[in-house]
């Protein structure tokens, strides 16, 4: 395997693979995950709702077009179901050491899922996450995703985090605070995909995982293929 210290790493809320046309389309998804070409990747809502939450997506197809494959979870919601919550971890060329599912506070179901991840044998503690709509919601489930932080490894928190905020009223502070988030890397508008307005799909790292040219992904795919916007960065892993 090559030495790597420099990562694409993204986020994307495929919205079950229902495209801003209003019709499922997972190849959509697919090939709009191969245009991102990332080596690590949070995928949200990648199961439906209801009923069996079955995925949505062919994992064979999405390996086979971009070599991600998921952190292999063995506590699901459904038998059927690709993920957490709808939350899911894609990588390609890493050693995967240990990977949980934990449940969130707040009045929504949600949860997330931490990955101790190995690059080129660079340790990356990796917290994939969809927060709730609710700001005292979001502000528990930072509190208790700040508690997975690595004191033994860096640590990249991603998702849709649900919140546009910047400064001192940002319900994601117990996070900032607690990866000392690089700075340069605001957030990005990412949705709607038609005209984003809104920074809610993030990307924070921290001293040894400094994140640099985060930006949205704009194709005429993506602006399609779901109600968000993919966002993605370099991401660079410290000795």
């Amino acid at each position: 395997m090559p030495h790597r210290s420099i990562l694409i790493v993204g986020s994307y809320n495929i919205h079950k693979a229902v495209g801003t046309d209003r019709r499922r389309d997972p190849h959509r998804i697919i090939a709009v995950i191969r245009e991102l070409g990332a080596d690590l990747l949070a995928l949200q809502e990648v199961d439906r709702r209801f009923g069996d939450r079955r995925g949505v997506l062919d994992l064979k197809a999405l390996k086979a077009a971009t070599g991600l494959e998921p952190v292999p979870l063995t506590d699901r919601l459904s038998d059927l179901a690709h993920g957490w919550h709808g939350n899911l971890i894609l990588f390609r060329n890493a050693e995967l050491e240990t990977a949980k599912v934990i449940d969130l506070p707040g009045l929504e179901p949600r949860g997330a899922i931490v990955a101790d991840l190995r690059f080129s044998g660079r340790p990356l503690r990796v917290i994939a996450a969809h927060l709730g709509l609710l700001k005292r919601s979001r502000q528990e489930q930072a509190e208790r995703l700040a508690r997975e932080i690595g004191t033994d490894r860096p640590t990249l928190m991603m998702g849709d985090l649900n919140e546009w905020r910047q400064g001192p009223g940002c319900s994601l502070m117990p996070l900032k605070t607690g990866l000392n988030a690089v700075r340069g890397a605001p957030g990005v508008p990412s949705f709607p995909a038609g005209r984003p307005l809104f920074a809610l799909d993030r990307i924070i790292g921290c001293d040894n995982a400094r994140i640099s040219d985060f930006e949205t992904h704009v194709s005429p795919l993506s602006r399609l293929a779901s109600d968000h916007l993919p966002v993605r960065a370099r991401l660079r892993l410290g000795a």
